[in-house]
Order: C-alpha cells, then sequence, then structure tokens
C-alpha cells in the first residue's frame, strides 16, 4: 500500500511530508542524539482526520509514532519501525473555559506556556509545572509530568478530568468524566494517563484548574552540606507549612548555573542549597514560612532567606539552568529516577560512586519534596563506544539501586525507547504482561508507538 494514498484523506499536501521530504528534526526527539526513519508525516488538525489516519494505517498494518512538540527526553517520539510519524502540533485550540465548574477543555497540541498564560488572564491556575514550558499538554498526559509544584498540588494525572482518544482501530472513545467524582466502573482515563502513546491517540482533553494563589514567595535554605539539607525535608513536610516547591542542588553545580545565565544567588555561604516556594494568602504564606524557618534552623541551616521578586526570578532562573549549564555543546544521558524522600542523600551518595567507578562525570538536582532525582551523565570528550559501554553500566547499576529502595525508573519523563531495557528489569514479568494484554485490548494490530515502554 502506497504512502501517497495518504494525500487523498489529508487534502492539504503542504500537510503530508512523504520519505526523503521529512526534515530530521521530526525523527528524533528533544535531546536529538538518536534518529529514526519514518515514510510519511502528517500533520492532523481535527479528530475526524486522526480517526481516518488511523483506520487507514490500521488497515495497511502501518506503524504509528504520535508526536506534539518533540520535546520528550526518552525518545518516545522516536519512530522506530518507519511508518507514519502522526504529529498533533496544529490541533492547538483551546475550546472551553467553564469557570462556573473549573474546567477547560483544549486539543492537545496546545502548549503549556499557552495554557498556563490564558488560564492565568482569567485569574485561574493550571498548577502542573514541568520544566519544559513549550511541551505540548498532549504530551504531558501522555507521560504524566509532574514539576517543581508536584508537592503541594500533584502531578498532571491529578488535574485530568476527561480525554477524548481514537484508539489502534479509528474508534473513538471517551473516558473519565467532566464531574470532580467518579465511581462509575473502572476509569480508562488513569490508563490513558503516563501510556505514551502506545494505547490511543488523545484528541480532545478537558482539565481542572483552580483559582489563582494571591501570592507567592520563595526561600533560599544554604547548608554545610547536602545531606544535612535533604534530611530536612521530611521534617518540613512533617510541620504541615505546605511548600509549593522543594528543590536541592549543590554548589558546585549552581556556580555553573550562574555563570551560564549570567546571575548570582542571593547567597553563597553554602555548599547545598533547598530552594522553596510558597503560594496562598499572604497570612497563611507568612505562617508557613515562620514553620519552615524553625524547622530548618534547628535542623542544620546556615541562613533563611525570603526572596523579594527580583532575587526569586534570579533563583528559579538558576535553578532551571543547572543542566544546561553543563551540558552546553556536550551530550548527556537525563535520568529521572524517583525514590522516597528519606533514601535520597543514599542515593545521591550511590550515584557519586558509581560515576567515579565508571569514570563518567554526574550531575544531579531535583524536586526533593517528591523525591524525584534529577541524574544527567555527563559524556565529555569520552570516544563513542566507551561511553555507551560505561553509561550502559552506570545506568543499570541507578536504577538496579533505586529498585532496592523501593523506587521507579521515572518519576516524570516517562519510559520511551532509552528507558525501556531498564524499565523492563526492574518491572515484574505479570505486570509487563497485564500492560501488553491491555495494549491488546485498545490496539490489536500493534500499530501505536512500537517498540516504546512495554511494547
Amino acid at each position: 500500500m502506497e504512502y501517497s494514498q495518504l494525500k487523498n484523506i489529508i487534502k492539504d499536501e503542504n500537510r503530508v511530508i512523504l520519505g526523503e521530504h521529512i526534515e530530521k528534526e521530526y525523527l528524533t526527539d528533544g535531546l536529538a542524539l538518536e534518529y529514526g526513519e519514518a515514510d510519511a508525516l502528517v500533520f492532523v488538525k481535527n479528530t475526524n482526520e486522526v480517526v481516518n489516519i488511523i483506520r487507514f494505517a490500521n488497515e495497511n498494518l502501518m506503524p504509528v509514532t504520535p508526536r506534539g512538540a518533540g520535546t520528550c527526553l526518552t525518545g518516545a517520539s522516536i519512530p522506530t519501525k518507519r511508518g507514519i510519524i502522526l504529529d498533533l502540533s496544529k490541533m492547538n485550540n483551546i475550546l472551553e473555559l467553564d469557570e462556573e465548574n473549573l474546567n477547560i477543555t483544549i486539543e492537545p497540541g496546545v502548549l503549556l506556556k499557552d495554557l498556563q498564560d490564558y488560564v492565568e488572564s482569567k485569574k485561574l491556575f493550571y498548577p502542573p509545572d514541568p520544566g519544559e514550558k513549550a511541551s505540548t499538554i498532549g504530551g504531558n498526559i501522555s507521560t504524566n509530568a509532574g514539576g517543581m509544584r508536584a508537592v503541594k498540588y500533584g502531578v498532571t494525572r491529578d488535574y485530568v478530568r476527561e480525554l477524548e482518544i481514537v484508539s489502534g482501530d479509528g474508534t473513538i472513545i471517551t473516558v473519565g468524566s467532566k464531574t470532580i467524582k467518579n465511581s462509575s466502573g473502572l476509569d480508562l482515563k488513569d490508563l490513558i494517563v503516563g501510556s505514551e502513546g502506545t494505547l490511543g491517540i488523545i484528541t480532545k482533553i478537558t482539565l481542572k484548574v483552580i483559582p489563582k494563589p494571591a501570592a507567592s514567595v520563595s526561600v533560599l535554605i544554604p547548608f554545610d552540606n547536602l545531606k544535612t539539607g535533604v534530611n530536612c525535608i521530611s521534617k518540613i513536610i512533617k510541620s504541615n507549612s505546605n511548600p509549593t516547591a522543594i528543590e536541592f542542588m549543590e554548589n558546585n553545580i549552581v556556580e555553573n548555573s550562574e555563570k551560564f545565565v549570567d546571575l548570582k544567588l542571593p547567597c553563597n555561604n553554602g555548599n547545598a542549597y533547598l530552594l522553596l516556594t510558597f503560594d496562598g494568602e499572604e497570612d497563611e504564606i507568612s505562617a508557613n514560612i515562620n514553620k519552615t524557618r524553625e524547622v530548618v534552623i534547628n535542623n542544620g541551616a546556615l541562613d533563611f532567606r525570603e526572596l523579594n521578586e527580583e532575587e526569586a526570578l534570579n533563583a528559579w532562573t538558576i535553578r532551571g539552568a543547572l543542566a544546561s549549564s553543563i551540558c552546553q555543546n556536550n551530550e548527556q544521558v537525563p535520568i529521572d529516577i524517583v525514590v522516597p524522600i528519606d533514601k535520597i542523600p543514599q542515593f545521591v551518595e550511590f550515584t557519586n560512586e558509581c560515576g567515579k567507578k565508571h569514570g563518567i562525570q554526574v550531575i544531579y538536582f531535583g524536586h526533593a519534596g517528591d523525591g524525584n532525582i534529577h541524574v544527567s551523565a555527563i559524556r565529555n570528550s569520552m570516544e563513542s563506544n566507551e561511553w555507551k559501554q560505561r553509561t550502559h553500566k552506570l545506568l543499570n547499576e541507578l536504577y538496579k539501586k533505586s529498585n532496592e529502595f523501593n523506587g521507579l525508573p521515572s518519576g516524570e519523563h516517562g519510559i520511551g525507547l532509552t528507558k525501556k531495557e531498564y524499565f523492563e528489569k526492574v518491572t515484574k514479568d505479570e505486570n509487563l504482561e497485564y500492560m501488553r494484554n491491555i495494549k491488546n485490548i485498545f490496539d490489536k494490530n500493534n500499530i501505536l508507538n512500537i517498540g516504546k515502554v512495554y511494547c
């Protein structure tokens, strides 16, 4: 069957690109380190087009790789079996804002930053806040993206109310509900969230939004060492001070980021830092900051600095550039392992040991409030084959240790292609079998995102 027949479905020839005319950026992910091959790239604009493309692909057993903004870091958007790249970035309309019921309905190609700007202009708030603001909401749902605010507000899954999806045979299914409560049979919505395009193509999304907090204040807390700082985290949470975000970072990485963005933290008298944000009403924020101050000062903090608006912006800019400052023009392998909060110091120490053992530079920082540790292995000038061999050994040890700590391979990036091997090693065979059986129901001919996660 000729892929050129896709032009009979999509009448606009500019939205169907065939074979060698597909630009390289559509064959990779946000890291642009690995590339696949594809027979066709199709830009869809509505659900009907998605249905027709999927039916055509299913009838002719053509693989389909869904794609949003292509910002993923795990190879989920890389086509592994050629076929069709289904690009949903042009399905980017905000369809309805229901301010009475605090719901917003959108298409999957809407960018996170555009959604946040829109709802905040209406004095509303969409809390999930992954670092890549140019990602699509469809992509966020597909990986159950988290971000820095997860400690207080939860992750993407907690804000998804209803989804329209197109299954592997082209059937339109609506899962979830626009209601707040739903105890009416199995909630199929939660199977779709985090499924990375292996079960269906998301074509319409209804999300929960909340009233915008009145104010926000950030706090920087230096410590003599990371272990002392991380040991304060559970105490902060137990104090019921309700921080929006708790991030950890060490000074050697901070210094690189400061040079990279040409900014400075407002205090530099520590070897490690916790960076926190509190939001809500001003009295509530003040009370919560006081609780936190008492906890950390009594448990080894060197200082406690409430940041003004400019200082907070600079501090979060430095935090946001930690990986980029080390990895500019340098290949990296990003990892987003999640472990219980009390295991963070041990896991970080183990990561250091593994890096030295295998001769690989590793940097780490992360969302301390939910145990999500971001580790990057840095290639520097290492020869290609040696780099691959060493990182493979390093990753095997890190994923094995996280499993021993009752952790998981991914907190928010997903498994995709690059983590599949490690995911399968630490996941029970019966769990993988159930996942594959579920996929068979949604996608009997196995055409959707082949080779990713558990496929």
